[in-house]
């Protein structure tokens, strides 16, 4: 009984004790704990205006509170924002947009709790985007917007690239997303994308894609992902949302057509072409197939078929290989006149013709066809043709593919008329019996079938042509004309006739009826015209007609007196002595031993007038400039020319002799018309015609510079076809002047290339006239006849025929290329482009060698005649200021030394103080003159007198309140 109830009481202490150490055990359990960061931020390197994230994230007990600071303060800025999670024992400091310098610095992370508080840091370096390293991260394709049904997967695409390869990560509403608490639903892809599996209503937000490595870190755009309740799922039919259209192609063209179709399930397309499948069955794409046709000849239809298990679809796209238009059927020819021909024809197409083209030419072997177009009819009339000319025409058809072949020609013949111009080179020549034979050539322009001649002849030629006598001429060109009056002059007409009518009158010519007279000179007209003289050119009407002279008469005007020249057998004279600016007439006879001949015609000419610009001519041309020289004697007052070309003037004084007109195209035709003072009112102008020079030179050459000690520098020539180069240069072009200013680079076009070349010093010549050569401006340097691949400045090489002088140290230079081309007409040059700069180092160059002989002498004798003069200058000084005992002992304060006048040597003040005395006096002193030595005794004793009044005012000052002392001195 007591065992029992002794262990009833000690059951409950049991218990209590039990209770105690499960108490111990649960309190030891929960013991509390300072915090600890479990994510610690890292410095980043972001882009100006982009964005970086620093994640921090503690753990502790109690739990602790994370806050980001910036020196030691709460951040707080609208741009930077702190994001809180895990119960904020985690937080985002996130900041956008960066700006540099003002966010570049260090941000603390604080975590705390009752236990403790512990603080990390993280560094913020910003690059502006324009000094970005070239490794920097870049986002090559970012997470675009994106609607998903829940419970199925999305994925959010990513790609960037840098150097090192960088690290995706990926931000969900701005907080970091770690993919491994997701139990496998979230995945990052190898690619760098995210796959979100079995999506749910929290996957919703807004997606970042961060790429970082030791460059830095950049971000992406946001891109909303939006998670919809699943939908049950429609099922529709196919249908085509793009159905294939019909096109027209030309022959052997290309075309693809484009078929669309939707449903759900979305249907398979397929192409076929009548019953053959033109898409594989294991290839059938879903939604959108476009066929590629190439290289087709005919037309067909191709089928677009869209298939699903709801039920297939058809479009049928019909291609229609377009073709030319057939030649037309061959013309006919239903009028023709003297100038024009009617012709019709047959269309010879089923299909509508846009309009025809007529191709007609004369039948020559040389003649070309001239088109006249966009005729719309089937009939047309040819005007403008040449009359009795035989003409080929032909037609063809153009529709909206193009022109066809041309029809067969019809040939036809033009109508006659009148002729057109006269007979040419009438000669008349007197045969014995008072008979005259006369002899032509045909017309230029018949205009038909010459029917004859009638020759027209009269002894007064004022009177009308019906008085005229006319001798008939047919099926021939020289006739006779009998029974004519002796040593009488005849005037001569000759024309020409058809069966239509007759053509114009020749021009007269004389004769005169003596047998062994020369007959009238022929082809009499004007040559070379200047302010002074006139050329006139003849050809004698029979080669041996024994002419011993020509007589010459000419006059001013029409009333003034005629002037007689008399001059031996020649085909050609110059009247010189003539008034500038006056119109002179002339006519000319053949003299024989007989007498004297008929004279010809009266021509006219007038002389230029004086000081005027003339003889304008191309100088020379480069690719894009034309350089237009002119003679001009010296004149003091402007006178002004304008020049016209491409609906562009320019004035130009004519004393500068030549004209620049630049930004002209390469290889191009240009007319260029000069209007001067003498000409403004509608007077002659000058035409000059000139090509630009073709592209050629298209690379500039290349530099290589080497280092010290040589200091050369090699350029590099790109390949040049030389068959049309005459010669090549290689040009200096210094950029410093002498005042040291870098001058502007003019276009190597636009450069004074006579000068230039003028300026080449040969091989030949010595080295005195190449160190006359002024560096500060362009010069030659090297002068080939082919162009090597490699050339060195300042080294001589043996294709050069040129000096090659080397550069001047501390001086900058660019080079181009110079080429001489073979031109029919002036000069013609073409330029590279300028090399790029470079600056020759400072350096010690040895100078040129000095000629010996004479010149040697020139330099030497000056220099030693000087260096004589200044020693012996030097000696005289020197013995001027040795000391003397003599005078030491002189110097001594005597008062024999002031009277007695023999002892004292001439003295010549040296102290700047009495120089200066003596040069620049006061007021003071100008009123106290210097006193001669042999009047000193008496003026000393009239100082003296009034009990030595005048002696102290003498020696009182020399300026009123100056002591005189040699302080005072001193300080002067």
């Amino acid at each position: 009984m007591a065992t029992s109830d002794a262990h009833r009481l000690s059951l409950p202490i049991l218990l209590h004790v039990t209770t105690l150490l499960l108490s111990l055990l649960l309190t030891c359990s929960q013991a509390l704990s300072p915090p600890r960061f479990t994510k610690v931020p890292v410095d980043q390197i972001g882009v100006s205006g982009g964005v970086v994230s620093f994640v921090c994230q503690a753990t502790g007990d109690p739990k602790p509170k994370v806050n980001w600071n910036k020196k030691g303060k709460k951040v707080n800025s609208q741009r930077i924002e702190t994001i809180e999670f895990d119960e904020g024992a985690g937080a985002v400091l996130r900041i956008q947009p960066l700006r540099a310098p003002r966010d570049e610095n260090t941000y603390e992370c604080v975590a705390e709790n009752s236990e403790g508080e512990i603080t990390v840091s993280a560094k913020l370096s910003i690059i502006r985007d324009d000094l970005l390293p070239p490794g920097f991260p870049n986002i090559d394709m970012g997470p675009q917007l994106k609607v998903v049904e829940r419970t199925r997967t999305a994925t959010m695409l990513c790609a960037a690239s840098g150097n090192p390869d960088p690290e995706i990560l990926w931000y969900k509403d701005f907080l970091p997303i770690d993919p491994n608490v997701s139990n496998g639903r979230i995945k990052q892809l190898r690619s760098g994308a995210l796959q979100i599996e079995n999506s749910e209503e929290t996957d919703q937000g807004k997606y970042e894609c961060v790429a970082s490595n030791v460059e830095g870190v950049r971000y992406s755009s946001p891109a909303n992902l939006y998670v919809r309740e699943l939908r049950e799922v429609r099922r529709v039919p196919p249908r085509f949302s793009i159905p294939p259209t019909n096109q027209e192609i030309m022959p052997g063209g290309s075309v693809n057509i484009t078929c669309v179709a939707v449903g759900s399930p979305m249907p398979y397309v397929k192409w076929m072409l009548n019953s053959e499948d033109l898409t594989p069955e294991d290839e059938m794409p879903v939604g959108r197939n476009v066929l590629e046709l190439s290289s087709v000849r005919e037309s067909a239809n191709y089928t677009c078929v869209a298939m699903s298990s709801l039920g297939m679809i058809e479009a049928v796209a019909q291609i229609t290989v377009k073709s030319l238009p057939k030649p037309p059927g061959t013309p006919v020819v239903t009028e023709t006149t003297a100038t024009s021909v009617t012709i019709t024809w047959d269309s010879g197409n089923p299909d509508p013709v846009t309009y025809y083209i007529i191709q007609y030419r004369a039948k020559s072997p040389d003649s070309k066809y001239e088109t006249v177009d966009d005729i719309t009819t089937t009939r047309y009339s040819i005007g403008g043709l040449y009359p009795n000319t035989e003409y080929e025409i032909r037609v063809s058809a153009v529709n909206t593919i193009g022109q066809g072949p041309p029809s067969e020609p019809v040939e036809t013949r033009t109508g006659e008329q009148a002729p057109a111009s006269p007979p040419r080179n009438i000669r008349a020549q007197i045969l014995p019996q008072n008979t005259m034979m006369v002899q032509w050539e045909e017309p230029e322009e018949p205009n038909g079938q010459i029917k004859g001649y009638r020759v027209y002849y009269t002894m007064d030629n004022s009177q009308p042509m019906s008085l005229w006598q006319i001798h008939n001429v047919q099926d021939s060109i020289i006739t006779t004309i009998q029974s004519l009056v002796p040593e009488e002059t005849y005037t001569i007409k000759v024309l020409a006739f058809t069966s239509v009518g007759d053509g114009p009158f020749s021009e007269p010519i004389h004769v005169k009826v003596l047998q062994g007279v020369p007959g009238q000179p022929s082809k009499f007209q004007v040559g070379a015209v200047s302010d002074t003289s006139i050329e006139l050119t003849w050809e004698p009407a029979y080669e041996k007609e024994g002419i011993v002279r020509y007589e010459l008469r000419y006059a001013e005007g029409k009333f003034s007196t005629l002037t007689k020249k008399d001059f031996p057998p020649r085909r050609s004279y110059v009247v010189e002595g003539l008034r500038p600016n006056t119109e002179y007439r002339f006519s000319l006879a053949a003299i024989s031993n007989k007498g004297i001949g008929a004279f010809t015609n009266e021509i006219s000419e007038r002389t230029l007038q004086a000081n005027v610009p003339k003889n304008f001519t191309v100088k020379w041309v480069t690719k894009t400039t034309v350089v237009l020289a002119w003679k001009f004697s010296e004149s003091r007052s402007p006178y002004k020319c304008t020049v016209e070309y491409n609906r562009q003037k320019m004035d130009v004084d004519a004393r500068q002799l030549k004209m620049f007109i630049t930004g002209l195209r390469p290889n191009t035709t240009y007319e260029f018309r000069v209007t001067c003072q003498e000409s403004m009112d509608g007077g002659p102008r000058h035409r000059v015609v000139a090509r630009t020079a073709p592209h050629i030179l298209v690379k500039k050459p290349k530099l290589d510079i080497y280092a010290e000690p040589e200091n050369i520098l090699t350029m590099s020539f790109p390949p040049v076809s030389s068959k049309d180069v005459k010669n090549f240069y290689v040009v200096v072009v210094p950029l410093k002047t002498t005042t040291g200013i870098v001058k502007n680079l003019k276009n190597p076009d636009e450069m004074d290339i006579e000068e230039l070349l003028g300026e080449v010093v040969l091989k030949r010549r010595s080295r005195r006239q190449l160190a006359q050569l002024d560096q500060r401006n362009p010069y030659i340097t090297a002068c080939f006849k082919q162009l090597p691949t490699s050339f060195t400045v300042g080294s001589d090489h043996y294709l050069s025929s040129c000096e090659n002088k080397p550069l001047e140290p501390g001086q900058e230079y660019v080079f181009f290329l110079l080429a001489e081309l073979n031109a029919t007409m002036g000069k013609m040059f073409a330029t590279s482009p300028h090399t790029d700069t470079v600056m020759t180092p400072e350096m010690v160059v040895d100078p040129l060698p000095v000629e010996t002989g004479d010149g040697l002498i020139w330099v030497v004798g000056p220099v030693l005649a000087v260096v004589f003069i200044i020693g012996i200058v030097i000696s005289i000084l020197l013995l001027k200021n040795k000391p003397d005992s003599r005078k030491r002992k002189e110097s001594e304060p005597r008062t024999k030394c002031l009277l007695n006048n023999a002892d004292i040597t001439p003295h010549h003040p040296t102290d700047p103080v009495e120089m200066r005395r003596i040069n620049f006096q006061t007021p003071g002193m100008m009123n106290h003159p210097p006193i001669p030595i042999s009047e000193l005794a008496e003026h000393t004793e009239l100082l003296k007198a009034n009990d030595n009044l005048k002696l102290s005012q003498e020696y009182e000052s020399i300026d009123p309140g100056q002591q005189f002392t040699w302080e005072h001195s001193n300080l002067e």
